[in-house]
């Protein structure tokens, strides 16, 4: 029949010792007696004890070596040992805690002190491991559970920025495919070492969701402008300009909440700084050049490039090539001229990132 008991194992070159132990822990333990450090390493091959009682003054490799080798060694590392030995002084002791060791028992030692430092040592050590697969459970559900809220809230952003964006069939393949092109020209400035600086730090996975809500203040624009199947008065552009303001103020509401928010500080830049453009001709502060924050710079390009590759109720979608030259045109005016020069770069990728989203 299987023994199923606890495995202690007890290495010393002394077989009095040895004798002296297993008789001291066989009632209880399972307990496998070991001449040397060497054969204790073969045994470990093929046995996990629970605890080890290693002799400190052995003739082949001590027991400070000998731990090293333990602890140096991610299949044995966090099997407790106890150091056995016959130096009954402060600093012997303290190097072997040092190097290790959970306890230190002097020999000649007594065997009811012998089973009980064993039977103290095991339960904490089982007590540590129940405690480490709860915390390895609990990290695993609090990921889940992460994951399942951020789904759940990225579905969340996803409706109501559909909801503002224009509200009509074309509005999803606009959300994705903004964060789709925002997303390819991070990697491609990041490739080409551009903006490394200013880059630094940013959590991407953060930022892309945020870009959902650029346009968020247009939820308080009227449909009748907002839907207009033709141009713009003056009246009614001044108004939709407004969307900047609203969309600020928006997210500056949740931010009382939310005060180290990540996302909402994105979420904000994105919707301040987009309709800003590099000759200082945009709205709503009209800067220019590096006032205009970098998400701004960016925003700018890739909405008004997925803006032009889109139908809409006002015009017919451009085909990608011509939305390119249109960004082209742009460079040093309406857009920095650096961030254009690697939207050329990485056009086509963004041409067949887009398109495989459209087909999907």
């Amino acid at each position: 029949m299987e023994d199923t008991r606890d495995l202690v194992m007890l290495v010393d070159d002394n077989l009095a010792n040895l004798m002296v132990g297993k008789e001291a822990l066989s009632q209880v333990y399972s307990v496998l007696t070991v001449p040397s450090a060497p054969k204790m390493f073969e045994l470990l091959a093929r046995y996990t004890p629970e605890l080890i009682l290693l002799d400190v003054d052995m003739p082949e490799m001590s027991g400070y070596e000998a731990i090293k080798v333990l602890k140096n060694n991610y299949k044995t590392k966090d099997i407790p040992v106890i150091f056995l030995t016959g130096m009954n002084d402060a600093a012997s002791e303290l190097h072997g805690l040092d190097l290790g060791a959970i306890d230190y028992i002097i020999k000649p030692f007594s065997s009811p002190l012998l089973r009980k430092r064993v039977e103290t040592h095991i339960m904490v050590e089982k007590q540590r491991k129940k405690l480490q697969d709860y915390n390895e459970n609990l990290q695993k559900m609090v990921v889940e559970k992460t994951q399942t809220i951020l789904k759940l809230q990225n579905k969340v952003l996803r409706a109501m920025a559909e909801l503002v964006e224009g509200r009509d069939t074309f509005t999803g393949n606009h959300i994705e495919r903004t964060q789709i092109c925002l997303g390819v020209l991070i990697s491609a400035m990041h490739e080409n070492a551009v903006y490394r600086e200013e880059t630094k730090g940013w959590d991407i996975g953060l930022l892309l969701q945020s870009s959902q809500l650029h346009d968020v203040g247009k939820i308080a624009i009227q449909d009748s402008i907002l839907k207009k199947p033709g141009k713009l008065t003056l009246a009614e552009f001044e108004e939709m300009k407004k969307h900047v303001i609203y969309g600020v103020n928006f997210i500056e509401e949740l931010e009382e909440d939310e005060e180290d928010s990540l996302f909402l500080k994105y979420a904000k830049i994105f919707a301040h700084y987009h309709h800003e453009r590099w000759d200082g001709s945009g709205y709503p502060n009209k800067l220019s050049r590096m006032d205009i924050p970098l998400l701004g710079r960016l925003m700018a390009i890739v909405d008004v490039y997925e803006a032009l590759i889109s139908e809409r109720c006002y015009k017919p979608a451009l085909d990608h090539q011509a939305a390119v030259n249109i960004i082209l045109q742009g460079r040093g005016t309406n857009f920095d001229p650096i961030l254009v020069d690697i939207f050329e770069k990485c056009s086509e990728q963004l041409r067949i990132s887009t398109t495989l989203k459209v087909e999907k």
